[in-house]
């Protein structure tokens, strides 16, 4: 190799492009994220990891942005908020696995999913 020190720094500057491209991506993320979920997520955080893991999805549901939470476990409720962490429903779960009734077309007209945050932690 003729020049192994332009190498290492066109490796370095390959790593740190493509780090920066994805903090954009984070950072843009959140900031389209409503405040309080973004709060929600850090709860999560230090909370004790979950199976299955919990998600955070965004959708347009009767033309208004909201959050949709998914349950940590089994005949839990999982839960749709509104942009200002209103709860809207809890779509699915419970005893018999149909959420509180309060939204039975939410998986029918969700529109524009966008996964916000998976606890991607692993167990010990």
């Amino acid at each position: 190799m003729k020049h192994p020190i332009l190498l290492s720094i066109l490796i370095a500057a390959t790593f740190y492009s493509c780090s920066s491209i994805n903090a954009q991506k984070e950072n843009t993320t959140q900031k389209e994220t409503a405040s309080c979920i973004l709060q929600k997520i850090e709860d999560f955080k230090e909370q004790p990891i979950t199976n299955p893991p919990i998600s955070v999805y965004q959708y347009t549901y009767n033309n208004a942005l909201v959050y949709y939470i998914s349950a940590p476990c089994c005949d839990r409720y999982t839960t749709l908020y509104d942009e200002n962490c209103n709860i809207i429903c809890r779509p699915s779960g419970g005893i018999i696995g149909s959420g509180d009734g309060k939204c039975r077309d939410f998986f029918e007209k969700r529109t524009d999913k966008k996964l916000i945050w998976t606890d991607s932690r692993k167990h010990k």
